[in-house]
């Protein structure tokens, strides 16, 4: 007869994945999603509560992506979005992390100051001038 051995305890430990943030220096890391914070979606929907009350806007998405964050504004939600508000951090160094972009893909504004690239979205105050 063998004489028997004391049991030997292992721990399974499960391999890391990429989604938990890996386990080696070789094991890729989930990229990080770029979003609005609270003072930035704070700017943006006072402009489009603003548009919305003028009947100008109906609908808007919000999108988190790996190195951009976009707010679509749309006249209705069937059709393509009229306006693009991007934040891309990769810029902020460069011509500035925001931008608005049109339905043809024109870039109207971009800057680093959020407050001042959404000026190209505000409607025009015609005023009366008369001569006396």
């Amino acid at each position: 007869m063998q004489a028997m051995t004391k049991p030997q305890h292992l721990s399974v430990v499960p391999p890391k994945s990429p989604q938990t943030g890996g386990g080696g220096p070789n094991t890729p890391k989930t990229p990080k999603t770029v979003f609005w914070e609270r003072r930035e979606l704070d700017a943006i929907l006072n402009v489009y509560g603003r548009r919305v009350a003028a009947g100008d806007w109906r609908d808007y998405a919000m999108s988190g992506l790996k190195d951009c964050a976009v707010f679509s504004v749309y006249r209705r939600a069937s059709e393509m979005p009229l306006y693009r508000i991007e934040k891309r951090p990769k810029l902020r160094n460069r011509q500035g992390a925001y931008a608005v972009i049109a339905v043809s893909g024109m870039i109207l504004k971009r800057g680093h100051e959020l407050k001042q690239v959404l000026k190209v979205l505000e409607p025009k105050q015609l005023s009366l001038v008369t001569d006396l």
